[in-house]
């Protein structure tokens, strides 16, 4: 049986650190205990980072936690561990995953729980001047973090305002856009259990990569109508059939690739299609394969 504590013994031990407010504010009470979990991992993880100087070029610390890292530290599966970083990211923001290319893990930020205050909100608009209007709570965390600029006081001030709000007025749309093929990528990615397909078909993952950014360019576009086997289709009829594709199309769609013996010579095209027709041939598909194996005597 365990022994009891006696004294100040238990500080002579290391603990992971999960944030109180987690717990007692609104705003974190959908958010599963297992992911606040997580998160306490990934912030203990962040000052290893911040020691071996792991920065982006903005200053920001980032950390690199692996799908098997949260497995073995959370003691669950695959799937699991996807969820949790789903629920972390999507549902509550409070951490951001950047893809850094084929074949090398994705770079996590850990995500500032405490929301700026009042007067933080106020230095963060002094410091924009102007007509430019902070929006989003993102912004306002760089923002305030920024300790390389806090003199509001600025010469030339007309001149000033006029380039700062055109710069951000042209770069507005940019950054809309890089955000909704963010949100859709990480919608996406959940949808069809990426991170375990990826594990599935680890010879694979160029071809799994191209099928997520080509179901990302579908349901982003902003065409009327997508070409499907040489058809126009309504955009948001494809729009709406992409989203419903789970773990199972993909594998389907990429048997397939493996079974064609002929050569394709549209890659995206065949893939659109492969993919828009996926849930209407999926079910004929493994039913013609049970009938074969018991045509033959192997069920």
């Amino acid at each position: 049986m365990y022994d009891y504590f006696y004294g100040a013994e238990a500080e002579q031990f290391s603990f992971y650190r999960i944030p109180k407010v987690l717990f007692t504010e609104e705003r974190f009470k959908s958010i599963s205990a297992e992911a606040k979990v997580l998160y306490g991992l990934l912030l203990d993880r962040m000052s290893l980072s911040a020691k071996n100087g792991w920065l982006d070029e903005k200053g920001r610390v980032y950390i690199i936690f692996t799908i098997e890292d949260i497995m073995i530290s959370m003691g669950c599966a695959n799937q699991k561990a996807g969820k949790l970083l789903y629920e972390l990211e999507t549902n509550s923001h409070l951490i951001e995953r950047r893809r850094q290319g084929l074949g090398k893990p994705n770079l996590i930020y850990v995500k500032n729980f405490v929301l700026p205050s009042e007067s933080q909100f106020k230095k963060c608009e002094n410091h924009d001047s102007g007509d430019v209007i902070i929006t989003d709570q993102e912004s306002l965390i760089s923002h305030t973090n920024n300790t390389e600029n806090n003199n509001t006081e600025y010469s030339d001030t007309d001149s000033f305002l006029f380039t700062s709000f055109r710069e951000n007025h042209d770069r507005e749309p940019k950054r809309s856009e890089a955000d909704q093929r963010d949100k859709y990528r990480n919608l996406i990615m959940e949808n069809i259990s990426y991170e375990t397909l990826l594990l599935d078909f680890p010879y694979d993952r160029d071809t799994l990569s191209e099928i997520l950014e080509l179901m990302v360019d579908v349901v982003c576009t902003t065409k009327s109508t997508v070409r499907i086997s040489g058809d126009d289709k309504p955009a948001e009829v494809v729009k709406s059939q992409f989203l419903k594709l789970d773990s199972e199309h993909i594998r389907f769609v990429m048997d397939g690739l493996e079974e064609n013996t002929t050569r394709i010579r549209n890659m995206r095209q065949y893939l659109l299609a492969t993919l828009y027709n996926a849930p209407l041939t999926i079910g004929n598909y493994y039913r013609s394969l049970v009938k074969h194996d018991m045509s033959r005597g192997f069920i």
